[in-house]
């Protein structure tokens, strides 16, 4: 689990829940179940209207994702494509072979697939990019869901508060509904804001960290299979990848390959 959303999460409701005290107010003042249906279920199917029964049903195990810290592993990686490169200047590219299926990134495998079948370097390189941009699209469009939704849930939160105002004009000689009319008009905008700012917008940041830290591992995977396939010496492919790895890693990996 990612320690930094859930502390995100538990110590922004603790603010919010100290300040409706610290304002003279209790919790069951902003609960209204009225405003929820409106701006929580109006703005949801609302962006059903632009996706499909299936995304629609995805959405929430993508959200689910910014609560787990992903492995990409690119300390593994880059010390798989380093062996790789020294077996390879040993043995032959075609010894890589037998060593292939025991890859566990499905990227590498088809790289290194491609290099022991002699593709051509430009064919490697424009299959492993068009994959990657397929990825970045993937990752894009869920990107853009959570965008659309929080655009959505402000809009529906002002949609409550004019139904709210509508339905109190209507009815200003019933005093006991001038209370509750008023609730749902100022709620409403309050939901919206809470929904868009802090749960959607802090998610798609984070989604959006996850997708960048992925990109830079593959990016660095095509490169080193592409270094592999020109038989560079591996010490040269070590700064290659070295490049995209954070100062700590570049480290690490030092340690596990000091010799190279």
């Amino acid at each position: 689990m990612d320690l930094a959303s859930i502390l995100g999460l538990v110590g922004g409701l603790v603010c919010i829940v100290m300040s409706m005290y610290a304002s003279g107010g209790v919790v069951s003042t902003y609960l209204d179940p009225a405003s929820a249906l409106m701006t929580i279920g109006g703005s949801f199917f609302a962006l059903m209207l632009n996706y499909n029964i299936k995304d629609m049903t995805k959405v929430w195990g993508i959200m689910g994702k910014s609560f787990r810290v992903p492995d990409f592993g690119e300390i593994k990686m880059a010390e798989s494509l380093l062996s790789f490169s020294e077996k390879a200047r040993r043995e032959g590219i075609l010894s890589l072979e037998e060593e292939i299926e025991s890859v566990d990134s499905d990227f590498m495998k088809r790289g290194l697939r491609m290099v022991v079948d002699s593709v051509d370097p430009e064919m490697i390189r424009s299959i492993l990019e068009t994959e990657l941009t397929e990825m970045n699209e993937r990752h894009g469009k869920w990107l853009k869901m959570l965008d659309q939704w929080a655009k959505l849930a402000p809009g529906f939160g002002m949609l409550g508060t004019v139904q709210g105002l509508i339905a109190m004009m209507k009815n200003l000689e019933d005093k006991s509904r001038i209370g509750p009319n008023m609730a749902l008009a100022l709620i409403t905008t309050y939901y919206g804001a809470m929904l868009a700012n802090f749960i959607l917008i802090p998610m798609m940041g984070k989604l959006g960290g996850q997708d960048a830290a992925e990109t830079k591992v593959r990016e660095m995977i095509l490169e080193g299979v592409l270094s592999i396939q020109q038989g560079d010496n591996p010490h040269v492919l070590q700064m290659k990848l070295s490049a995209y790895l954070s100062p700590d890693n570049q480290r690490k990996l030092e340690e596990l390959h000091p010799s190279t």
